[in-house]
């Protein structure tokens, strides 16, 4: 039978966060301080565990560690990729640039190195879980909240995606941050550095590839027909430019 960490009370707005981790001490105390914070908190050791508790109710976050016995973190981002957008910030006791990429790939909203302190943790939790409360509030004015660009369309409450065609297309947490900030900057060359202040996501460092290989997974996922300009251009040396106009419908 999978075991369950013991759980704090939670606040009245606290959320339901699954912890996947196989260090028993760490997943113990991750789950202590998660659980005095507010937040129900489900431990799991593996993927086995972490199957058996997902049915059991609503989840809000997953905090999933790389490094699992058997089937790793990865590889259960992708499987539950497949089924789920339920937000998930990434553990790795290595803070290595491969496996940030290749979370993000995989559709990880968030990404947090061990070892990492109370405060740090509890910001990523609180930023990611605040980002899924607002896409799921209506907001007053439904029309302003849908944007238009290139025959794309982007509903900001629902976080969805509609192709020229009128085909959904699914977006990853940090792909929809990514393509917010293109929208809100139409026309504008955008550095690295720029998108990662500019984002409302731990997209990774200037040093590294995680903004580069963000923006080229976005822009497959908005690849216009043959013989169209791309939606998103490179600049050379310089950065990225969304080169649609871009309106509110």
């Amino acid at each position: 039978m999978a075991s369950q960490d013991p759980q704090s009370p939670p606040a009245v707005d606290g959320g339901h966060i699954v912890l996947v981790e196989d260090d028993d001490g760490l997943r113990m105390l991750v789950t202590r301080l998660l659980g005095e914070s507010g937040y129900r908190v489900t431990g799991c050791r593996n993927a086995i565990e972490f199957w058996r508790h997902l049915p059991a109710g609503g989840v809000d976050l997953v905090l999933l560690d790389v490094m699992l016995p058997g089937t790793s973190g990865l590889d259960l981002l992708r499987a539950l990729r497949a089924r789920s957008t339920v937000p998930v910030i990434m553990v790795s006791a290595r803070n290595e640039e491969a496996d940030r990429v290749l979370g993000l790939e995989l559709g990880a909203d968030d990404y947090v190195a061990k070892p990492f302190g109370r405060p740090e943790l509890l910001a990523r939790v609180r930023a990611v879980l605040r980002r899924a409360s607002m896409a799921a509030l209506s907001p007053s004015n439904p029309a302003s909240e849908v944007l238009t660009f290139s025959g794309w369309g982007l509903d900001m409450r629902s976080r969805s995606l509609v192709d020229p065609e009128g085909a959904a297309v699914d977006l990853s947490g940090a792909e929809y941050d990514l393509l917010l900030v293109f929208l809100e900057h139409p026309g504008r060359v955008l550095g690295r550095e720029t998108i990662l202040e500019l984002s409302r996501a731990r997209l990774g460092s200037p040093t590294d590839r995680s903004v580069d290989t963000l923006v080229s997974r976005l822009r497959r996922k908005l690849e216009p027909p043959e013989g169209l300009p791309p939606v998103i251009k490179t600049v050379r040396g310089a950065g990225y430019m969304l080169a649609s106009k871009v309106e509110h419908a």
